[in-house]
Formats: C-alpha cells, structure tokens, sequence
C-alpha cells in the first residue's frame, strides 16, 4: 500500500517529535548530571576552605594563647620583682633603723663604754696577738683607752698571755659611723672590724631568714634557712 505524503509528513513529524523528546531528555540529564557534579565540587572546595579557615583560626588561637601566657608570664615576674623590691626596702629601712638605734647607744657614755669593752676584747679574742693596734673614731680616743685599760687584766686572765695595745693617733675611723672599733694585729694585715655598722651588717646577715620570716612569714618554696 502507497504512503501518501501526509503520511510521510506524519511519520517525519512523528520521528521528529520522538528525537526532540530524546533530545529533551538528554539535555535534562546532562543538566542533573552537571548540577550533581556542581554542587559536588562546591561542597568539596566549601570542606576544603573550611579547613584551611579552621586552621588558620586555630594557629592564630594558639598564637595568641602563647602570646597571653607569655604576658602573663611576664606581668606575674614584673610583680614578683615590684614584692621583692619593696620587702627588700623595709629590710633596708628595718636595718637602718637599727643602725639609728645604735648611734643613739653610742650617745650615751655608760652604754657605749660597756659596749666598747665588749667589742675590743672580741676583737682580742679573734685576732690572739701580742701586740695589736685599735683603731676607733677620734671622738672616741678617750673612751676606748679607758676600755683597753679594763679589759686587759681579763683577756691575760683568759688565755693566760700578755698584749700590748696600742691606739691609732694617726688614722681614725670616718666620724660619721656609728661608733665601735677596727682591730689589727701588729703588721697591719690582719683587720677584725667591729665597728657598730659592721655589727649590725653580720647580725642581719645571720638572721635574715628569721627575719623575713617574722616580716612576711614562712616561704612555702624554701626548704632550708642557711
């Protein structure tokens, strides 16, 4: 049977609807396809640069914690120090007190001579000469003779042996220290110092950790007291 044209015409625009259908399929396909791959590759390089965002953060997180404690670290020594200077200044000013204390001593003739006889006759015992030189404070000349003089019969007494005494008349100590003397054997070259200042420095020196104890308590950290 002969096919007329419009059934040629038909079957044409039957194919032809058929191939665009396909057509139109394909191309909806290839648009998932393409939106899937899309927003594949968006979540990829959205996890990526997340990542490095969150990396970034951290490191600058960390950084700026280091950089805290160190601050920290360097306010908290800062402090320490500003503690220590300040205990140390009411040590100083404990110490000068004492030395004040001692000048006001050595105003009073009866108290300074009995201190003077003790400090010479230390200085006797330390040095155990024969012949030994006092040097005191050229306001004082009159007052240590008069020590020397009693403390003489008591040192032979104790060590059973004889010193010449001689008091400086050339060189005297500075006329501002307290008061007190400086002990020497008979070349000169062994000194025992007993002047009041150096009383008061070998006195802190030995009780400086009862000091600091009776002034800011007991340090929890230290474990010895020498």
């Amino acid at each position: 049977m002969a096919l007329t044209d419009a059934d040629v015409q038909k079957q044409i625009k039957h194919m032809m609807a058929f191939i665009e259908q396909e057509a139109s399929e394909k191309v909806e396909e290839i648009d998932a396809k393409a939106e899937e791959e899309f927003n594949i590759e968006k979540g990829r390089l959205v996890q990526t640069q997340r990542v490095k965002i969150m990396e970034y953060y951290e490191k600058k997180e960390k950084h700026i914690e280091q950089h805290k404690k160190i601050q920290m670290s360097n306010l908290m020594n800062q402090a320490r120090l500003k503690v220590l200077k300040v205990r140390d200044d009411m040590i100083m000013d404990l110490l000068n007190e004492g030395r004040q204390r001692l000048a006001e001593i050595a105003k009073d003739p009866e108290k300074y001579s009995k201190l003077l006889e003790g400090l010479v006759l230390q200085g006797f015992y330390q040095l155990l000469e024969s012949k030994v030189t006092v040097r005191c404070r050229q306001q004082d000349v009159e007052m240590v003779q008069g020590a020397v003089n009693k403390i003489i019969p008591v040192y032979k007494e104790a060590v059973k042996s004889n010193i010449v005494v001689r008091i400086d008349q050339d060189r005297f100590l500075h006329p501002d220290i307290c008061g007190g003397v400086e002990v020497y054997n008979d070349n000169g070259k062994i000194k025992v110092s007993n002047t009041l200042e150096s009383r008061v420095e070998l006195i802190a020196h030995q009780m400086m950790p009862e000091i600091r104890v009776n002034l800011f308590g007991a340090n929890p950290n230290r474990k010895f007291t020498d």
